[in-house]
This record gives C-alpha cells, sequence and structure tokens, in this order.
C-alpha cells in the first residue's frame, strides 16, 4: 500500500485534522484516508454495472425476449493486443 508524506502542513491545519479525528473517533491517519477518499470518489457518481441495471429495469423485457440475448452473444475469448 502507497504512503503519503504532507511537508509543511499548517499548525492550525495539523491541529483541525487532529480535532476531527477524535470527534470522529479515529486516529489521524485515518481521519485523513477518509477525507482523501471522500474528495477522489464522490458518492454521486454513476457506475456502470448501476446504470445498465436500471436500464434493464425500464426496458422491461419479457424472459423470452432477455434470453435472445443470450443466443446472439459472442462468447469467443478476447484476443491480447498487439502493438506491432
Amino acid at each position: 500500500m502507497a504512503m503519503l508524506t504532507v511537508r509543511k502542513l499548517p499548525d492550525e491545519i495539523h491541529r483541525a485534522l487532529r480535532a476531527r479525528a477524535v470527534s470522529h473517533g479515529q486516529s489521524m491517519e485515518a481521519e485523513v484516508r477518509a477525507i482523501l477518499e471522500s474528495a477522489v470518489r464522490p458518492q454521486g457518481r454513476v457506475k456502470l454495472g448501476s446504470l445498465l441495471v436500471e436500464m434493464g429495469r425500464q426496458a422491461k423485457l419479457s424472459d423470452e425476449e432477455f434470453a435472445l440475448f443470450e443466443h446472439v452473444r459472442d462468447r469467443t475469448p478476447a484476443r491480447p493486443v498487439s502493438f506491432e
């Protein structure tokens, strides 16, 4: 797992992080990890799988219609990419 060092962190930011960690009942490291994760992984993002499931629900396909997709699906294994 990667490590991160933050240099020249102002004292007031360090104190605020410590207070925030205490209020959440966790270490400062755990608090910083949670802050970073929430910053780079917003909760409002749409995941491809969820989007496809919702599209399927909206289509309201019958079992017979859905079965048609199974017959036409290409099951050939993918070939490795060649850069030559």
